[in-house]
């Protein structure tokens, strides 16, 4: 009985890891994506649309790496 305990608690608590974390992962692979393809863009570049994206890659690299290192590194 004590190891079915210990075993069910071990499961529990392995991973920390929530859905939320997927879409955060997801969300800055797409910024990352669409900030290459506006620097590719030869005629004329939108100066705005690339410092946002820019701002919010940093934004959401910070996040994730705060989200990796205080919830999954536990």
């Amino acid at each position: 009985m004590y190891l079915a305990e210990e075993a069910a608690k071990a499961a529990a608590t392995t991973s920390n890891i929530n859905t939320f974390d997927w879409f955060m992962l997801a969300f800055t692979v797409l910024i990352a994506i669409g900030l290459v393809r506006l620097l590719m863009v030869r005629p004329k570049k939108n100066i705005f649309a690339i410092g946002f994206a820019t701002v919010s890659l940093a934004v959401f690299a910070f996040s994730d790496y705060v989200m990796i290192t205080e919830s999954w590194m536990k």
